[in-house]
């Protein structure tokens, strides 16, 4: 075998693989699926989901008891009092004690339990939220997939002028040979192919920045190859504008993300007013202590007159350490009676919160009624303009092929042919415009109904 034989063999190998990756073409529901698992936003609103259930671990924690143990050892120099006897002494001693206390909420005028709530709250607003965010990301992932399909049918139209252009002029040469049209006509059809050309890098350059902001949009990071099917899951059904606006609204009221978070908030602005309104009420709390003490001074030994007559080593840690221990317990009851009009100030502030909840809520259902009936209305404006623009590229056709045959014989200048071929280019490009528009109004109303951009 000759050195080196195998490099055509791994070449291949490696273009083939190469030429497989790139030849995956992303479908509508792999471009919102991937983009929902890996859209930066939908992460921290999950993060928001984790840290709203931190914060309900602590409303838990408020209903336990709370346990604190404490301990310090010290010395002593100079004449101080020695804490078991009592006593003056100049001496050098050393004293350990320890204790622990445990504190629990009797009454608290319900806030531990309003707090509970207001966490689950919290949580539930969480979640929607995520949902509103992966909504948000899904629609505007369609918008840029359908952008991308009108994109390359555009450029498709736009060669395929291009190419009866080219076959024109080398009609038109043929023409001008025999003496049927004059020269300038061929000139002008020159013109008219080298706008086309234009046309045609004018589409790819649409084309490319639209594949790229769908990429970009995805995160991917390798956008350079990135394409989608050529068959789209996006059809043009209008049964759903067979509904009126109005069950689309009831329905949308029951459905949309948007209303729900106005009134989950709204839920929270009162729990806010009745934990503000709980620090207007008595507290009870219960409370138990311990505590013990050990000395290791050593004790003085005193007769009957109170003179020191010897000294005896202190009682064993253990022994002290049960001999000198104390406890406490029982309930303290706070009554708030003044407190700089604090607690009274939360308690408006937290109204006004709960009030302007409740505009929010009215706003958001406003504002859905009137988008509703608004999607409703683009949805059949778009599909009349739809449907026009069919019936007028159809007319253009036979407006075009009929000047076509003028001018092969003599009877149309290469002006009046230029104009009904532009007049026909823009019916077509009206009609693509026209239909994705159209099917990107019907998925924003079939959205308000309820149905999601992809269908699992």
């Amino acid at each position: 075998m000759k050195k080196n034989s195998w490099i055509p063999f791994v070449l291949m190998l490696v273009f083939g693989m190469s030429s497989q990756a790139q030849s995956k073409k992303w479908t509508l529901t792999e471009c919102v699926n991937y983009a929902l698992e890996h859209n930066i936003s939908i992460k921290q609103t999950e993060l928001d989901i984790k840290t709203s259930t931190i914060d309900k671990r602590g409303a838990i924690g408020s209903f336990l008891p709370s346990l604190n143990a404490n301990a310090s050892h010290s010395w002593n120099i100079g004449l101080n009092q020695d804490i078991t006897t009592g006593l003056l002494q100049n001496q050098t001693t050393q004293f350990t004690s320890a204790g622990a206390n445990v504190g629990i909420d009797i009454y608290k005028g319900l806030q531990n339990q309003n707090a509970l709530r207001r966490a689950n709250l919290y949580i539930v607003g969480a979640k929607y939220q995520l949902l509103k965010m992966q909504e948000d990301v899904a629609l505007n992932v369609a918008n840029a997939f359908l952008q991308i399909l009108f994109n390359k049918e555009n450029l498709k139209v736009q060669a395929e002028q291009l190419s009866i252009n080219e076959k024109q002029l080398v009609r038109s040469k043929e023409l001008v040979n025999a003496g049927t049209i004059p020269k300038g006509d061929l000139l002008d059809v020159k013109a008219t192919l080298a706008s086309d050309n234009q046309k045609v890098i004018t589409a790819e350059n649409s084309l490319l920045i639209s594949k790229l902001s769908l990429a970009q949009l995805l995160q991917l990071d390798n956008f350079l190859d990135f394409d989608i099917a050529d068959d789209t899951e996006a059809k043009d059904e209008n049964s759903i504008l067979l509904q009126s606006p109005s069950a689309i609204y009831d329905k949308a009221k029951e459905q949309r993300t948007e209303l729900k978070i106005a009134q989950t908030n709204l839920e929270i602005a009162e729990k806010n007013v009745a934990i503000a309104k709980g620090a207007l009420l008595p507290t009870l709390k219960g409370f138990y202590n311990y505590s013990t003490r050990i000395s290791y001074a050593d004790i003085a030994l005193r007769n009957d007159t109170g003179n020191v007559i010897g000294t005896q080593s202190p009682p064993p840690f253990f022994t002290q350490f049960g001999d000198n221990r104390g406890q406490s317990f029982g309930a303290q009851l706070s009554i708030p009676v003044f407190n700089g009009f604090s607690a009274r100030n939360n308690v408006e502030r937290s109204q006004v919160s709960l009030e302007k909840s409740k505009i929010a809520v009215e706003q958001q259902d406003l504002d859905l009624e009137r988008n509703v009936y608004t999607a409703f209305t683009d949805a059949k404006g778009a599909l009349n303009a739809h449907q026009s623009a069919i019936v007028a590229l159809e007319s253009r056709q036979e407006a075009y092929h009929y000047a076509k045959e003028k001018f092969d014989v003599g009877l149309m200048n290469s002006f009046d042919l230029n104009q009904s071929q532009t007049l026909l280019s823009t019916a077509q490009s009206d009609v693509l415009r026209t239909k994705y528009d159209y099917i990107f109004k019907i998925k924003i109303l079939e959205f308000y109904f309820g149905i999601p951009i992809i269908k699992n």
